[in-house]
């Protein structure tokens, strides 16, 4: 959504062969979770119900996104919200990490995987979407999950649940 944006023709299958994966085995071992790492690749399956899979963090988007937006790509990530408000209000959506439900889960919705770069903490309620716009009370964001554009969430549950999931967001220069 975010490179349909600028107008990039590019469908979701390509993509998903471009985007980095990891090749870290999943395996559970005296109680611990081994697998990748989201921050260095897409964990698990991405093509089918059947396997285990997971997703994916904000560096491997970021450079998929540079393969077709050379150095017009800005991280975002750990940034205060007020700061995609500023690309927002240029017009530039916004891609974020949040979860399903949009708002703060609590502690027993994560669990900690080891993985070859330390434990990672992690949801299976992990979720992306395009943010689209904002005001007082409310973020607007495009949703790949329903196919709905422009949907409406409080302002500050949607920002609680970004910011539980590590603040991660990418844009593009205007």
């Amino acid at each position: 959504m975010l490179l349909q944006y600028k107008e990039i023709r590019v469908d979701k299958m390509e993509l998903a062969a471009k985007v980095e994966k990891s090749s870290v085995p999943f395996k559970k071992e005296n109680g611990y979770f081994y697998w990748g790492d989201p921050n260095d690749g897409f964990i698990g399956d991405m093509y089918s119900y059947e396997n285990r899979g997971y997703g994916v963090y904000h560096k491997p988007i970021r450079k998929l996104a540079e393969q077709y937006l050379p150095k017009k790509i800005i991280d975002l990530t750990g940034s205060e919200f007020s700061e995609l408000q500023i690309f927002l209000s240029l017009g530039n959506p916004v891609w974020v990490i949040t979860n399903t439900t949009f708002k703060k889960l609590p502690e027993t919705a994560f669990e900690k995987w080891n993985t070859p770069n330390g434990n990672v903490k992690i949801t299976y309620k992990e979720h992306s979407v395009l943010i689209t716009g904002y005001d007082k009370q409310t973020i607007y964001f495009n949703d790949p999950i329903d196919g709905v554009k422009n949907k409406g969430i409080k302002k500050d549950d949607f920002i609680e649940a970004w910011k539980q999931i590590g603040s991660q967001a990418i844009t593009y220069l205007p």
